[in-house]
């Protein structure tokens, strides 16, 4: 991928669990510094893209390319804790990762810095809020100094000022050149957050427009009634 001006490249990607599609024919390139909003309605390919994306899910047919410096982390819409504080949730990762204990308690403490958690570093994660664990979990994802960050449904189950916060981060780590993929059925969150959007039904791809251009543009009623109706608010 070195030189071709994308971090990740999907080719005729199909993904069969079975004899159900998940994805079908989703062709992506992915581009430093871009902001990816992936929406449709449940069960359209979200999660399962993103699970291509980050290596998690192989592809039936087609091919995925990647820039091979490249580093990235995922976050989940309801991320596992450790029975361990939370300062050792996000050490223990750089630890796996061959940094010594020291120095990875030492850069965890810094991620929870980033992210307003240093007061609750010794408190166990499992106890935390759920604001506060997407928090913690975004922690964990920064403090492995990814170029790509996935996250699916961020703030799906997340009170208002949860969902601001984490929002809030998102756009923290955007401004730093970090490139973004999520998922979201928030579609006030992705007009601000998102530079582009791809739209997904029943695991394919119908629209995949510059955000202003999506929301603003031709009906997408003239793309898939469903997608009109997605936009809408009228399906979820």
């Amino acid at each position: 991928m070195s030189g071709m001006g994308a971090l990740i490249q999907l080719n005729g990607v199909d993904v069969r669990f079975g004899r159900f599609a998940a994805l079908n024919g989703i062709d992506l390139r992915l581009a430093p510094g871009e902001r990816l909003a992936l929406i449709g309605a449940n069960g359209s390919g979200k999660s399962t893209l993103l699970r291509v994306l980050n290596a998690l899910v192989k592809p039936t047919a087609g091919s995925v390319l990647r820039d091979s410096a490249m580093r990235q982390a995922m976050v989940f819409q309801r991320p596992y804790m450790l029975r361990a504080s939370a300062v050792a949730n996000v050490a223990l990762g750089l630890w796996i990762a061959g940094t010594p204990w020291a120095q990875a308690k030492h850069k965890a403490l810094d991620a929870l810095a980033t992210v307003g958690l240093v007061d609750v570093a010794l408190r166990r994660a499992n106890t935390l809020s759920g604001g506060q664990q997407q928090r913690l979990a975004l922690a964990r994802a920064w403090s492995m100094e990814p170029d790509v960050l996935l996250l699916d449904e961020p703030t799906s189950s997340l009170d208002p000022h949860a969902k601001r916060e984490v929002e809030s981060l998102m756009a923290d780590f955007a401004a730093t050149g970090m490139t973004l993929v999520f998922a979201s059925h928030n579609l006030g969150q992705v007009k601000r957050l998102a530079t582009r959007v791809i739209y997904l039904e029943h695991g394919r791809v119908l629209a995949d427009l510059p955000v202003q251009e999506f929301f603003s543009g031709p009906r997408l009623g003239e793309v898939s009634r469903e997608a009109d109706l997605f936009v809408k608010g009228e399906m979820a």
